[in-house]
Formats: structure tokens, C-alpha cells, sequence
């Protein structure tokens, strides 16, 4: 029977933090250890499958036959590696191959079964096998083996009894600690909380991963061009280090050198510190989008969904900055943050938001810049705060997409995200540009600052001496 859940007691959500681990040399063998024997469980599964394909039987999918065939391995069969890890590797299979099944019955017949071999799969331990004390960190092993206690680099931000489980993963070479935990949904005191009428429309986007419109003619706009400047330049340092070892990589057949080798070891580390910048840019803006929302008291988002567009060949360019997007992730960290904040998110058709006038409701075409303009009723506004406003009026699950009672934003608050990233900081100068590609004309000066503040700009440089600041 299914647990009923009080209707007194506070909901809770769960969230997952990202820590990493300081381990000593034998520790991180340990610890590596453990993901490559979670991998052999993995191999395991795909060859027992394989065999049963050839003898015509079905596969094993679910949880508890591939629990079964566990079992009857016998223990020690997984080197360190304890039951309660290796059935969270059954779990993840399981998951993977109904997931696909799902899809598929749906009609994705490009939807693929996993059945390739993993080196490394990350091991997940539930609350109850594990001791978490302070930064210290016990992380179960099979019987017989000594204790494997590993240190956080940071404090975990859940209070102890909240956490529910761990996760050890690597990334770029790294070794992480994923740990979930039950937090409570944001208890407000009357009259300050969310309010289910009040609707705000968001639209997503590359140049601003959200832009919102209120109900009362606010709106925000979150910048994410310094994510974009991120992509490029990763995008252009890798090139540049693959020109640079392209000579000194090994022939086919060949075993590489210790220099490559290090070549390799530093490629991974890179992707994943761009991974990482990326990863918590992301979260600054969806904490933007949901500390804006509470002030106004949103109880309800309604967020455009552009997934539609990835099945759309749109050329090499462009498909590159749709993967780079990360549209899936960006509504999964938006929704985490506002449902932990009482907010609900619904997802509607945003389809015809950017390029419809929402005085005329006429066809639009496609503006250069941000502005859009209509040429039948001289209508002009910002593009992506026109689009939320009309995803505001939409309705889930589909119904009339003709935007009624748009309500347009007259005050529009500004932020950035990822201010963390190279560039974006006081100097507005990427460290990685080439000190030659930096030069040129830097534009209009900035007015004085205020008496008795310091300006945080750099200080501007006037190539041509015969123009006045200010001109171009």
C-alpha cells in the first residue's frame, strides 16, 4: 500500500548539491575503484541481455529480476563494491531501458536501448548506509574490506537528518559527491506568499535565458551574454589546442606518449571547469528569475517550451548554439528552484510568441536586433518581453494561441548571469583574448561616477586623438 502523506505536515522537495572530494592517493584509487566495479556491473547486465537475445528469451529490464541475478553472483563477485551500490547501478539500467521503451511506444524510433559499455558509472548510497560527520564522509564498502572515509571540500548546505543519499561520480578527472537531501517548501508569513492568481509568462532564449512579464507591467530580463562569450571562447581554445598537438598525436595502433597523456589529462579537466562555470551560471539566472517572483507575490509561471525546435535542421551554426543551449536543463533548474519556493511552473505552446504583434495580431517578420516592430500598426517593444507577455495569457495543454489581453512591461529590472566567468567581471576583459585581439575602439565613454565613489571601469583609450570622448 502506498504511504499517505499528512496533509499537516510541510512538503518537502528534494535537492542535490555537488561537492567535491580532497582524497589522498590511495583513497582516490579506492574511490575509482568503486565507479570501475559499478561499471563491470553495468557490463554485466548488457552481456547477460546479449546472451539472452541469441537464445530468443527476453531481456531482463526490470529492478527486481536483475536484483535476482545479483544475488546469485554471490558476494565479492564486484571487488569493493557492496550489494547496496550495485543495485543502485540495476536502478539506473532499469530506469535507462524503460525510459527508452517509453519513448519509443511514443513513436521515437531513433530512441536507442543502452547497450553500450560504460568504463565508469556513478554509485549511489541511500540514507541508512552511510555516515556523514561534518566534512568527513564514510562511504560503504563490501564486507570484509577496511572503512573508506574521504573528506568534502566544502560543508554540505543541508543540515545532517535532512540528507537522504550520496552519489560518487566523476567529472573531468574529478571526483564528486552528489548529496540529496528533503528540504522544506518556503513557509512565507501571511499575507507574502505566492499568490495562485497572479501569472507570470516566461520566455526562454540564448541572448537572455529568461525573460519574464508580470501581470502589473514589471518585467525582467536576464542577460546570458557572457555564457555565450563562455561557449565561444571554450569553443575557440579547444581548437587552438588541437592545432597545437596535432602533430605530436600518436599514430593509429600506437601507444601515446606521457606528453600526451597530459595533453588528454588537461583536455578533461578544462571541459569539465567549462561544465562547471556553465552549470552554476545557470543557477544564478533561474535564482534571479525566482527571487524576482516571490517580491511580486507570482504564484504561477507559465514557461514557454522551445524543444520543438531541436528536431529542426537549421545548419552546422546554428545547430551548434542549440545544443549549447541546454533548454532541457534550464527548465529543470528553474522548476527545482520554484517549486522549493511554493511557485508552480507550467509548461505551454510558445509557439508564434516572438514573431506576433500583440496589438494587431498579425505576422511579424523576424527582427535583427531585440526590438520588434510592426508594420501595420507601428507597434514596437522588446522581443522576448512581448513573447512572455503573450506565453502569460496561454493555457496548458494547448487551446487558443491567439495572444488576448496582453499586458506589456513598462518597468524592466536587469541581471546577469554568470559573473563568475573570465571577462565578465570589473575589467570586462576576457584574460584568455590575446592581448592583440583586445585592441580597438572601446565605444562611448561611461559618465563620471558619483562623488566619493570609485569608477569600476577601466579607464577608456582614445586611439583617435582628433574625436571628442563620446564620438565614434
Amino acid at each position: 500500500m502506498p504511504r499517505r502523506r499528512d496533509p499537516a505536515a510541510p512538503r518537502v522537495v528534494h535537492r542535490t548539491a555537488r561537492v567535491a572530494l580532497r582524497v589522498t592517493a590511495g583513497q582516490r584509487r579506492r574511490c575509482f575503484g568503486l565507479l570501475r566495479s559499478a561499471g563491470d556491473v553495468w557490463a554485466c547486465v548488457l552481456e547477460v541481455n546479449a546472451w539472452r537475445r541469441r537464445r530468443r528469451d527476453v531481456s531482463l529490464s526490470g529492478y527486481q529480476q536483475l536484483c535476482r541475478e545479483l544475488s546469485a553472483s554471490g558476494p565479492g563477485t564486484f571487488a569493493e563494491l557492496d550489494s547496496t551500490g550495485a543495485r543502485s547501478v540495476l536502478r539506473r539500467f532499469s530506469d535507462a531501458w524503460f525510459a527508452a521503451a517509453k519513448r519509443r511506444s511514443a513513436g521515437d524510433v531513433l530512441v536507442r536501448f543502452p547497450r553500450r559499455r560504460r568504463g565508469l558509472v556513478p554509485v549511489r548510497w541511500y540514507h541508512g548506509t552511510f555516515t556523514l560527520d561534518g566534512r568527513q564522509v564514510r562511504i560503504p564498502t563490501a564486507k570484509g574490506t577496511p572503512q573508506l572515509w574521504v573528506r568534502l571540500a566544502r560543508d554540505v548546505p543541508y543540515p545532517v537528518e535532512q540528507v537522504r543519499s550520496i552519489t560518487l561520480l566523476c567529472e573531468g578527472g574529478r571526483l564528486f559527491l552528489d548529496v540529496t537531501a528533503e528540504v522544506p517548501v518556503t513557509v512565507y508569513p501571511p499575507g507574502e506568499q505566492p499568490d495562485p492568481g497572479r501569472v507570470a509568462g516566461v520566455d526562454l532564449g540564448i541572448i537572455h535565458p529568461y525573460a519574464v512579464a508580470g501581470p502589473d507591467g514589471e518585467g525582467l530580463l536576464v542577460s546570458g551574454r557572457a555564457i555565450r562569450a563562455e561557449h565561444r571562447m571554450h569553443l575557440a581554445d579547444t581548437k587552438a589546442r588541437r592545432r597545437a598537438v596535432s602533430r605530436r598525436a600518436p599514430r593509429p595502433g600506437q601507444k601515446g606518449s606521457r606528453r600526451w597523456r597530459q595533453y588528454r589529462r588537461r583536455t578533461r579537466l578544462v571541459e569539465g571547469r567549462h561544465r562547471r562555470r556553465i552549470r552554476q551560471a545557470q543557477h544564478e539566472a533561474a535564482r534571479s528569475v525566482v527571487s524576482w517572483a516571490v517580491r511580486q507575490r507570482m504564484g504561477v509561471l507559465h514557461v514557454g517550451d522551445p524543444r520543438g525546435v531541436l528536431d529542426l535542421p537549421a545548419g552546422r551554426r546554428h545547430n551548434l548554439r542549440l545544443r549549447q543551449w541546454q533548454i532541457g536543463r534550464l527548465l529543470q533548474v528553474l522548476t527545482d528552484k520554484a517549486t522549493l519556493a511554493g511557485i508552480t511552473v507550467r509548461l505551454v505552446d510558445e509557439r508564434g510568441t516572438s514573431s506576433t504583434c500583440p496589438a494587431c495580431h498579425r505576422r511579424v517578420p523576424k527582427p535583427r536586433g531585440r526590438t520588434l516592430s510592426c508594420p501595420h500598426c507601428a507597434f514596437s517593444g522588446h522581443r522576448d518581453l512581448v513573447a512572455a507577455a503573450s506565453i502569460a495569457t496561454r493555457a496548458p495543454g494547448g487551446g487558443s494561441t491567439t495572444p488576448a489581453a496582453v499586458v506589456l512591461p513598462e518597468v524592466v529590472t536587469h541581471r546577469r548571469a554568470g559573473r563568475h566567468l573570465p571577462g565578465a567581471g570589473r575589467s570586462r576583459r576576457d584574460p584568455r583574448r590575446p592581448p592583440w585581439v583586445a585592441r580597438g575602439s572601446v565605444g562611448p565613454r561611461r559618465p563620471a561616477p558619483p562623488p566619493g565613489r570609485e569608477s569600476l571601469a577601466q579607464k577608456a583609450r582614445i586611439h583617435n586623438t582628433h574625436r571628442k570622448p563620446g564620438e565614434r
